[in-house]
């Protein structure tokens, strides 16, 4: 056998190896692609997380007042860049970077954030949030009336550009359509419901839907109109409005159906049987009652959800502050710098911003859940604990007073 002749033998061979290999290895990839299931709807396009980064500049295309003594007002926000909004959760706020008059402060201005709930369902093109104007108490002649409130209401105007962070918070409605959800709302917290039930009565009409809403008087009733027509055109819209002081001019049932408090007696004459999701946002007064009353009342804890708007503390049957949860060794030494003052902590509160407030020590405070940054302190010594990590980005040696508690004796700049 010659030598060309060999070396063909070989080179044929060698080429009927290697298709013998590439057929079993086809058919194996075959006999595993028929074993495995195929998903269906997969979804190839990046998802958008929801959010942008920092800050952002949007336009006031407009503002409305919703009350007839125009203490409420909503604005219309459109972003400067065009581009479509990002959807959020039904319930969720905005943040805001304002530059309000403060004649004690150099230049006559100050900086302050404040978080405000967006008012209606997701848009691709708008947002809307609600305001409500804070003046000075009637009983405290000179605590000074709310700065961002009045901001908003005396200066800020169509065409008016505004740094707005995206939308965030942990409040916000259960999209499961089987199970009815119960909002319940004092005065200005009828904000984040008006956008978990527009966002539920667009994407789920056929879900049981109550809106029990307490306020003093008809001037001060918000979105009338709206939700009367609202509650005419879904028959699974139930809607009850409480009145605590009706005018001259309030009609029972035309203008409210319930004289008094929104209070667990109301709910439990009213409420069908069955579980319900509850979502309370309001004054103090209200969310430190209602909220703990819901749970006596039999409620689950996971149905109980809630946002104060304003210093409150709320306190569910049985739950305890983490760190007696944890056990607290010994009372810690709690240094505020600015203040000028050392307090002792002793696991009583949840936050220590409940902590300050209830020594009042003045910290700025916004959305109390984290998301914001406003109550940011820097931390000069010791060490704070979060149950969850915040949403907000904490700078170093800083920390977040709202969602922040002391694992050891502390200093901080406040």
């Amino acid at each position: 056998m010659t030598a060309p002749l060999l070396l063909a033998y070989i080179c044929a061979a060698l080429l009927f190896q290697l298709a013998l290999g590439i057929g079993v290895m086809v058919w194996r990839r075959r006999g595993v692609a028929a074993k495995t299931p195929v998903a269906e709807s997969v979804e190839t396009r990046p998802v958008s997380s929801g959010a942008w980064p920092g800050w952002r500049e949007f336009r006031v295309l407009r503002r409305e007042f919703e009350d007839d003594t125009h203490t409420q007002c909503s604005f219309y926000l459109v972003p400067v860049d065009g581009a479509a909004l990002p959807p959020f959760r039904p319930g969720q706020f905005l943040t805001f970077t304002l530059q309000v008059a403060d004649a004690g402060e150099p230049g006559g201005q100050r900086t302050i954030t404040r978080c405000y709930s967006l008012s209606d369902r997701p848009e691709p093109t708008c947002y809307r949030i609600t305001i409500k104007r804070i003046p000075t108490p009637d009983d405290r002649p000179l605590v000074p009336p709310g700065a961002s409130s009045s901001h908003f209401h005396d200066r800020i105007r169509a065409g008016d550009v505004l740094q707005v962070k995206a939308p965030s918070g942990h409040f916000f409605i259960d999209p499961d359509p089987q199970v009815p959800a119960v909002l319940i709302a004092g005065g200005i917290g009828v904000t984040p419901m008006m956008s978990m039930l527009r966002w539920c009565l667009a994407e789920q009409p056929g879900r049981t839907l109550h809106l029990y809403y307490g306020v003093r008087q008809g001037g001060e009733h918000a979105f009338k109109l709206q939700l009367e027509q609202l509650a005419n055109s879904h028959p699974n819209f139930h809607l009850s409005v409480v009145y605590s002081r009706p005018g001259p001019n309030d009609a029972p049932e035309r203008d409210y159906q319930q004289a008094g408090h929104v209070d667990i007696d109301l709910l439990r004459r009213t409420l069908p049987h069955g579980r319900h999701q509850f979502y309370v946002c309001g004054p103090a007064a209200m969310m430190e009652s209602l909220v703990p009353a819901l749970a006596r009342w039999g409620v689950p804890q996971p149905d109980i959800h809630f946002e104060a708007f304003g210093p409150a503390s709320v306190r569910l049957p049985g739950a305890t502050p983490q760190a007696q949860a944890a056990g607290l060794a010994a009372p810690l030494a709690i240094h505020f710098r600015r203040s000028g003052r050392t307090l002792t902590w002793d696991g009583k509160d949840d936050t220590l911003l409940d902590f300050a407030e209830r020594h009042d020590v003045a910290v700025a405070s916004g959305c109390r859940s984290g998301g914001c940054g406003t109550c940011e302190t820097k931390l000069i010594s010791g060490r704070v604990r979060y149950a969850n990590p915040p949403e907000h980005d904490v700078a170093p040696r800083h920390c977040l007073l709202c969602v922040g508690r002391p694992e050891s004796a502390l200093e901080i700049e406040a």
